[in-house]
């Protein structure tokens, strides 16, 4: 009954008909699953604002027989987590480091396998159209999302004019940076365990507001699934508070070869540009070689035997 992908997609089938304060609750929960597991209906509705007839009519709409059956749900969901952080520490206390390092690099090559069986072509195939189509093209990704979503933007500003990685660091801020989205643009969600309200809620406004919603998670269960078109799962599996950022990065560098494919021209201009912007204002030192020319230099010094 009370298992996480349970609990997850009991979420995900309701969310859309929740009330205000349900999705206060529901934000709540997300965010901080740990103490909310331990709280009464009364304290919950406490620590979020709303009342504690609200927080007990959560637990109906999800489909418990009551308070106390969605808060033994959410208990296993938190016994889940502390499992896999034992199993972590007891790997670390055990295992010497070279058995850490193989154990590890087999985990990502388990979960890029996992994900290359379970990824689905056709969304794949729709995403790439869909950010080729875009007018303009929103990324978002907070806490160990944040690079990978820095990572793509910043190679999309290679091959398109109009992309914005929006800053997450507060939701007024969020919707100030979206407020001119519309049906022509699309947004890129990239959230994993712990999931993000925040890009939640980008995503959210982004499907209100007609443009395409695209999502890189762990899962068909995840929340972040609600308001997309178009859902990449990637496996994120490891035995630690974290997950692994390997496969979920392997899916963003397919998204970009296959948008290379179409955008080789524009890359090249960019790469041209660039290098004369570079030049121009000193970017990189007179002692920095290029590879090319490091190359060129060590077959000369080894033809005349000259040092080099």
């Amino acid at each position: 009954m009370g298992n996480t992908n349970d609990l997850s997609s009991r979420i995900n089938a309701k969310y859309k008909s929740m009330s205000r304060g349900q999705k206060m609750l529901t934000a709540y929960i997300t965010d901080h699953y740990d103490k909310a597991a331990f709280l009464t209906a009364a304290k919950m509705g406490a620590a979020v604002g709303v009342s504690e007839s609200t927080a007990v009519r959560y637990a109906l709409l999800l489909g418990y027989k009551g308070y106390p059956e969605f808060q033994e749900a959410l208990q296993e969901q938190v016994q889940g987590k502390l499992k896999d952080a034992h199993a972590a520490r007891t790997v670390s206390g055990r295992a010497s480091r070279s058995e850490i390092l193989e154990m590890a690099l087999a985990l990502d090559r388990k979960n890029i396998k996992e994900t290359s069986k379970q990824i689905d072509a056709a969304a794949f195939a729709l995403a790439v159209d869909a950010i080729l189509d875009a007018g303009n093209i929103y990324v978002i990704g907070v806490r160990n999302c944040a690079p990978l979503a820095s990572f793509f933007a910043s190679c999309l500003h290679l091959m398109f004019d109009r992309v914005h990685l929006l800053n997450a660091n507060g939701s007024g801020e969020l919707f100030e940076q979206l407020m001119r989205i519309d049906r022509g643009d699309v947004v890129v969600g990239i959230s994993f365990p712990r999931y993000s309200m925040r890009t939640l809620k980008a995503m959210e406004f982004a499907n209100n507001r007609s443009a395409r919603v695209i999502t890189l998670t762990d899962s068909v269960h995840s929340p972040m699934n609600l308001y997309s078109s178009c859902n990449l799962v990637a496996k994120s599996d490891m035995p630690a508070a974290w997950g692994s950022m390997t496969a979920p990065l392997s899916v963003v560098n397919a998204l970009l070869l296959a948008l290379y494919a179409k955008k080789q021209t524009e890359v090249a201009d960019a790469l041209e540009c660039l290098e004369g912007i570079w030049g121009e204002y000193q970017v990189y030192g007179s002692d920095e070689m290029e590879p090319a020319d490091d190359f060129i230099g060590m077959q000369y010094a080894k033809e005349t035997g000259e040092s080099h």
